[in-house]
């Protein structure tokens, strides 16, 4: 396993933070006191991913928006109530979406239907997501310390370990967005999405 996280970590790193933002920048971050990962490059390749992700549903949303919902009904009845949110709560979303677990597909088609320019976006999404990059790396480094992961238990019970992961990613997301959307939720009620696939 070592040899392959030497040869390959940081491009399943890329990979998994494009798919799934949180389950894979903790599991490497958590090999980081192992010297498996380094920090920096931990960070960095995690931001990418989701940066890569971001601009993927940005660019959508900018550019066939319209049609790509039409494509996929399930988002027509969710995208209204988005849409309004965003328009009531623009810059919070903006500086911290990548920390909303559930909304980090239809945010981003949200924004491209919207004014901001890519200029603009380009900006915040760099800000939000290097920001959520250092907090799960971080995270995950303390986490991987505190357990005192090694390689060999990782390998062999590597579906537990991701599984742990996954549902802390999930808890610690829905925990910041339950906080984000608690004064929200008072000022204007709205069924927001929590799909994370949508």
């Amino acid at each position: 396993m070592e040899k392959f996280l030497d040869d390959y970590g940081y491009v399943a790193l890329l990979i998994g933070t494009f798919f799934e933002g949180e389950t894979s920048i903790l599991v490497a971050s958590s090999l980081i006191y192992r010297g498996l990962f380094e920090m920096p490059f931990t960070i960095f390749v995690g931001f990418a991913g989701s940066f890569i992700s971001d601009w993927l549903y940005y660019s959508i949303g900018r550019f066939n928006g319209k049609y790509f919902i039409e494509r996929h009904p399930a988002l027509q009845a969710r995208m209204s109530p988005v849409q309004q949110f965003f328009v009531t709560h623009k810059y919070q979303i903006l500086f911290t979406y990548r920390f909303l677990y559930g909304f980090r597909v239809i945010i981003p088609l949200v924004i491209g239907m919207s004014r901001i320019k890519p200029l603009q976006f380009l900006f915040y999404s760099i800000v939000s997501g290097l920001l959520w990059a250092s907090v799960v790396s971080t995270v995950g480094y303390f986490l991987g310390r505190h357990l005192d992961i090694k390689t060999d238990v990782f390998e062999k019970n590597i579906l537990y370990v991701i599984a742990g992961f996954a549902a802390f990613g999930i808890l610690l997301g829905y925990m910041i967005k339950r906080f984000a959307f608690k004064k929200v939720a008072v000022e204007n009620p709205v069924a927001l999405p929590t799909d994370d696939h949508l």
